[in-house]
């Protein structure tokens, strides 16, 4: 075989394993996952039904310390931003494996993600007690977070949820005393039994303001390669462990903004890959390394990113110093295309809300995802007169701003053309 069949070989090997998606095959050496486990999501895959179902020895699922709440939770968390009302399968084997944390929210899917849960409830009641169930409402009033809180305790038919989100907080602002009065009398209510909320963008500064409360149990907060590694974040992760804060991380696999794969990419996949993991399952183990951290929630669509990310949580192999420092320079690498939610930097460029982080999200949903129906949702979310003009606005502010030298104005404009 020549050279040039060799590294054509390789790039394909490199893009199958899922270097820009989240479509991660399953691990590729039999030290993290039985080929049990890999049987049966091809089963799935190709919806096939077996008449006896095999008995294997499941690894055990590690599970960690969710703050001053003092509940143990899976270090994986099933993140429902899909429908499970058609994926009930994935709720079974997600219980099975022992990921017992799992995430949705009110506006999941349409309401399908809540439902879907609500459905497989009623089939197994005996789960409810083994599930850290957390959904969110994205209302920032009293009374709207009310009628979000019922509807989804109708929808999942529960008469609690263990841990309540405010949902996509940018600013620690939104921490009121009503809120808090809020949070106490639905625990009197029993309706929830601890609160938080969840934060894309300014993380660190809604982290550190959170960590100086007393009352916030838990948050979800976007943490990845291209965040972890900075000081505000660092800090931030510190004192909420310090203040009894449970910390969940999600976009873990930081898919980024634009699409295209670089030479940085597919160093890191050779890297790992000879280590026998994909860099999707590398990108979960360079979170979990911070013990911080309780868990990670990572949108699981099929079997085989499920059994691909539960083989990443049972592994046992831990990190190099070398792997940090790889996935360091990846990070400086491939920057310029991810939106790390310092969404106060582009705000101040711009002399105001400029919604850009929501955008650049928006992005990553249909470019790394390949979920154009998530992309467009989150995008109409984004006011409509700002996305009327979005493709004249002048960016250059922000541009030159930004820490990640993103360029902003072009991918507005190419937002605006796929997502309108």
């Amino acid at each position: 075989m020549s050279d040039k069949s060799k590294k054509i070989s390789r790039r394909e090997f490199i893009r199958s394993a899922g270097v820009t998606g989240i479509g991660s095959l399953l691990a590729l050496s039999s030290g993290l996952v039985g080929n049990a486990l890999a049987q049966e999501a091809k089963k799935e895959e190709k919806k096939e039904t077996p008449t006896e179902e095999k008995k294997m020895e499941i690894p055990k699922m590690p599970i960690r310390t969710f703050g001053k709440t003092g509940v143990p939770v899976s270090i994986l968390c099933l993140g429902g931003i899909t429908d499970w009302v058609t994926n009930q399968i994935l709720l079974k084997k997600a219980l099975d494996w022992g990921i017992t944390y799992w995430d949705t929210a009110n506006g999941y899917n349409g309401g399908n993600s809540e439902l879907g849960i609500g459905n497989f409830f009623g089939k197994f009641p005996e789960a409810r007690k083994k599930i850290f169930l957390v959904t969110k409402g994205g209302a920032k009033s009293p009374e709207e977070l009310t009628k979000m809180l019922n509807l989804s305790l109708e929808r999942m038919k529960t008469d609690y949820i263990d841990l309540y989100f405010m949902h996509g907080l940018d600013d620690g602002k939104y921490f009121t005393p009503e809120i808090k009065t809020w949070a106490e009398n639905a625990r009197k209510e029993k309706k929830i039994k601890f609160f938080g909320c969840s934060t894309h963008s300014n993380m660190a500064n809604v982290l550190s303001h959170a960590s100086t409360l007393g009352w916030i149990d838990g948050i979800m907060c976007t943490c990845n390669y291209q965040v972890i590694f900075k000081d505000d974040m660092k800090k931030a992760i510190e004192a909420c462990n310090k203040a009894g804060i449970g910390l969940t991380a999600m976009k873990t696999q930081a898919g980024r903004s634009k699409k295209g794969e670089t030479p940085a990419d597919f160093q890191l996949a050779e890297k790992f890959l000879q280590k026998g993991y994909t860099p999707e399952q590398a990108k979960l183990k360079i979170v979990w390394e911070n013990e911080m951290i309780a868990s990670i929630c990572s949108a699981m669509f099929n079997l085989t990113v499920l059994s691909s990310n539960f083989a990443a949580a049972v592994d046992k192999t831990k990190l190099e110093l070398s792997d940090l420092s790889l996935f360091k320079r990846y990070a400086d690498a491939t920057c310029t295309g991810y939106c790390a939610g310092c969404a106060e930097i582009c705000n101040r460029a711009m002399g105001g809300e400029s919604h850009i982080a929501e955008v650049m999200r928006s992005m990553m949903y249909y470019h790394s995802y390949g979920d154009a129906v998530m992309a467009r949702e989150q995008f109409a979310e984004i006011p409509a007169e700002v996305r009327a003009r979005m493709a004249h606005v002048d960016y250059s502010p922000a541009e030159q701003a930004c820490p990640h030298k993103i360029a902003i104005g072009e991918m507005m404009k190419e937002a605006s053309r796929l997502l309108a």
